[in-house]
């Protein structure tokens, strides 16, 4: 018994003290995790595959030119960079039970009218919002995450979730698989092409996870009316988090000034541009591009060889978030290291000395995915206290990194770059040293708030409220 409490302590963290609690955390943990990471696995499964198509016959189907597949990408970010705010303010007013799910809905639709077009503008249109309502789902989660679990908590449960984690990144390399797939069996089937059944199979996944969410996700602790939890059992869900001085729904004017005054909104802001650009070779299929510039593999093996950066990013991800668990004012220490793989990845695509080194430089980057996971669970930990405030500036991360997005991948990271990306290669070592740089500032904003408060907080390592950190 004592060794498998062990592994269960290093794998899932230390268990709640009362048999109330462990019962409400597994309801939680079945009920909310089950539908998010569902929801967020075909999020990216139904962004990931128009990178699939395109290496699938949908480039030369819809008569693409030049940079048009960019532009594409580039247009679904804009939906999805205004989407941020609007849908996390929305949030506050409309139960998360409702608004999550019918985003989800929207989106599928908008995937299966992709599967029906007949030129690369038509794609623009429709990408575009659908960017817009799947910018309900990486921030919307990564609220609700927040209001439900402990510091001790989240870091794990965000890593299991995040799409460039674990469910996520699940759904790009599914995608992989399935247009393979799909590609060797249904290619032509009623006439129609592989890559269009592409987009019709996942709405058809896509559908019946929105349902659920309808059915079964829980809203906040403070909103709740799920079935399955006891009122005790409300109760405790509100209890055993600190306290929280703004609530939610808490908007205006006072909103505003609480959020742009703070040094967290710049400060994970700019954090989470630098890092969300050092994942530009995966965000870009870089990999796919390479492969088939090469013309030494068959369309199944350009759509299934990518599959192992998400298999890297993965692992990662799953790591990095258990580790910033087991010691949450560490949650730096990740940033450190990302920047380091960044920096690695870029100088090896610089000037590779193989075709392997450059397999192994696009894997590494994979890497790269799991800072997501532990800059959000950063931000919730150090802005829990104020609800509104917290939703805000979680979606404000997403947003200004997609900013950035929209002009860094057309200039860096193009499909007319190809196979070398010079301008990208080096656009990523920078980018690795700006991590670097806002890692460490961060870092020293979190001390100065820490030491200004007195800094006795809630359960860093699992314990009650009252523990004293130990620094």
């Amino acid at each position: 018994m004592g060794f498998l409490h062990s592994l269960r302590v290093a794998v899932w963290g230390e268990p709640p003290p009362t048999k109330e609690e462990r019962n409400l955390l597994f309801k939680i943990d079945w009920f909310i995790l089950s539908y998010v990471c569902l929801m967020y696995w075909v999020n990216y499964l139904d962004r990931a595959n128009l990178n699939n198509a395109y290496v699938s016959g949908a480039e030369e189907d819809l008569g693409f030119q030049g940079t048009q597949l960019n532009q594409i990408n580039t247009i679904f970010y804009g939906g999805y960079l205004l989407g941020q705010i609007p849908n996390n303010l929305i949030l506050q007013k409309v139960p998360p039970r409702i608004w999550l799910p019918t985003t989800c809905l929207c989106w599928g639709l908008l995937t299966l009218g992709t599967g029906f077009v007949h030129h690369p503008w038509e794609i623009m249109v429709i990408r575009f919002f659908q960017g817009f309502f799947e910018a309900s789902c990486f921030v919307g989660v990564q609220w609700i995450l927040g209001s439900w679990y402990k510091p001790s908590e989240i870091g794990k449960r965000t890593a299991i979730f995040r799409y460039k984690t674990s469910s996520g990144l699940a759904g790009t390399m599914f995608s992989g698989f399935l247009q393979g797939a799909i590609y060797t069996n249904l290619d032509g089937n009623s006439g129609l092409a592989g890559w269009r059944w592409l987009f019709i199979i996942d709405f058809l996944i896509t559908l019946p996870i929105a349902l659920y969410g309808f059915l079964f996700f829980p809203d906040t602790p403070t909103s709740t009316r799920a079935g399955y939890l006891t009122p005790t059992e409300r109760t405790l869900a509100v209890e055993r988090l600190p306290e929280v001085d703004k609530e939610r729904g808490v908007l205006g004017l006072s909103l505003f000034k609480r959020v742009v005054l703070s040094w967290h909104w710049w400060a994970f802001v700019l954090l989470w541009i630098a890092n969300s650009n050092t994942e530009m070779y995966s965000s870009n299929a870089i990999f796919q591009l390479y492969l088939t510039s090469t013309e030494d593999y068959p369309v199944s093996q350009v759509n299934y060889i990518p599959t192992s950066v998400s298999g890297m990013g993965i692992v990662a991800t799953l790591a990095l978030g258990w580790y910033s668990d087991w010691n949450p004012r560490r949650r730096w220490h990740v940033g450190i290291f990302l920047s380091i793989t960044a920096i690695i990845s870029g100088s090896l695509m610089l000037n590779p000395p193989s075709r392997a080194a450059r397999f192994a430089a696009l894997i590494l980057n994979g890497c790269q995915f799991a800072g997501q996971t532990v800059m959000f669970a950063w931000a919730n930990d150090m802005i829990r206290r104020d609800d509104a405030k917290r939703s805000v500036v979680i979606a404000c991360m997403n947003m200004f990194s997609v900013a950035v997005y929209l002009w860094w991948s057309l200039i860096f990271y193009n499909a007319t770059q190809a196979p070398d990306w010079y301008k990208g290669d080096c656009a990523m070592i920078a980018m690795g040293c700006f991590l670097l740089v806002t890692t460490i500032a961060t870092y020293l904003l979190q001390m100065r708030q820490e030491k200004q408060e007195g800094m006795t907080v809630t359960s860093y390592r699992g314990g009650e409220k009252g523990d004293q950190v130990d620094f």
